[in-house]
């Protein structure tokens, strides 16, 4: 700063004032012309630590995320970085890859560079129990959810989307429809599983515990669970398949194929997650539910920037909708 105070013939606290912007500095335009161009000339950097000591804030938000190794890489990301990127604040992104130890270290670092508050972003929904150092900043959860309740979380609306997925296949004419569920102990099953079933009952359907099987979120699991559903007698058997995710579907494509049966026309099958190479590569295509991370991202950083400002928040726990992705397979 003292190089740039000489090259411009100005004292260091005119070249502070410049640099930050100060309000009320009667800086003349000419004088502020000399002082930009010689941080031009002599390419100058301000120093980010000494700044936001200074003003006790230093524009970043943290991410901590194991998605970046997941197959919705990059969409938490994208939705927070656009939306921080609005607000002229920037991310710190670390990958944790469900490292515990990793996390902790990734946190210990974000802190020490004066984040203004911090994401942790999962891949799968489910709670989680971050360091206490957590605390220290504003935090919020990303399709996670604090397993003592205390920090605030987004979370997909996993009940709309069961719910969606079962009237896309009772619009078009089907009641018996099988559900290859998730692992059952999880929340998204649970969650899925309850849309499911509202919407049966909403059609004047009793839902049958026989048609909800697990299918532990594999496509060779999901094979052997739809072969079970669709060997059943004619008058039994489903003719439609809500899976609780694309792989799932990829398995029971299989198994519907290798039965000569054809996708819509005997079985219809919705999907859950939208991961676009499966999907949209399938043939037919699928129909499937989206799982908003990018949608979860800007939220996020929508909160913890109202965190940030000292802003209470409307509701501790927000829920993102589901959109329903029409394809070719219903």
């Amino acid at each position: 700063m003292s190089d740039v105070a000489r090259h411009a013939g100005v004292s260091r606290t005119t070249v502070s004032f410049v640099l930050n912007d100060k309000p009320g500095a009667a800086i003349p335009e000419e004088t502020r012309r000399r002082i930009v161009e010689a941080i031009d000339e002599l390419g100058y950097r301000p120093n980010a630590g000494a700044r936001a000591l200074a003003a006790n804030r230093s524009g970043w938000f943290g991410l901590i995320t194991e998605i970046v190794t997941g197959p919705f890489a990059g969409e938490v990301i994208t939705g927070a970085q656009s939306r921080a990127w609005g607000d002229r604040r920037f991310l710190l992104i670390a990958a944790s890859e469900g490292d515990p130890a990793q996390e902790a270290a990734a946190l210990d670092q974000m802190l020490e560079h004066r984040v203004e508050g911090l994401l942790y972003a999962t891949t799968w929904h489910r709670a989680v129990t971050l360091p206490k150092a957590a605390r220290e900043v504003p935090t919020v959860l990303v399709n996670c959810y604090d397993a003592e309740d205390e920090l605030p979380c987004i979370l997909p609306d996993e009940v709309s989307g069961g719910y969606k997925a079962t009237r896309r296949l009772l619009d078009a004419g089907h009641t018996r429809i099988g559900f290859i569920n998730l692992d059952p102990a999880i929340p998204a099953a649970i969650g899925r599983r309850e849309g499911y079933e509202r919407a049966l009952r909403e059609a004047g359907i009793t839902p049958d515990p026989s048609l909800v099987v697990p299918g532990w979120a594999t496509a060779d699991s999901a094979y052997t669970a739809a072969c079970d559903l669709l060997d059943r007698p004619a008058g039994d058997r489903p003719t439609a398949l809500f899976c609780g995710n694309d792989r799932m579907a990829m398995g029971a494509y299989d198994a519907i194929k290798e039965r000569g049966l054809r996708i819509p026309h005997d079985v219809a099958v919705v999907g859950f997650d939208n991961q676009e190479l499966i999907a949209a590569y399938l043939r037919p295509k699928l129909t499937t539910l989206a799982l908003p991370f990018e949608a979860m991202g800007t939220k996020g950083i929508d909160m913890l920037a109202a965190l940030a400002a000292g802003q209470p928040l409307d509701t501790h726990r927000v829920t993102i909708d589901c959109p329903l992705l029409e394809r070719s397979s219903v």
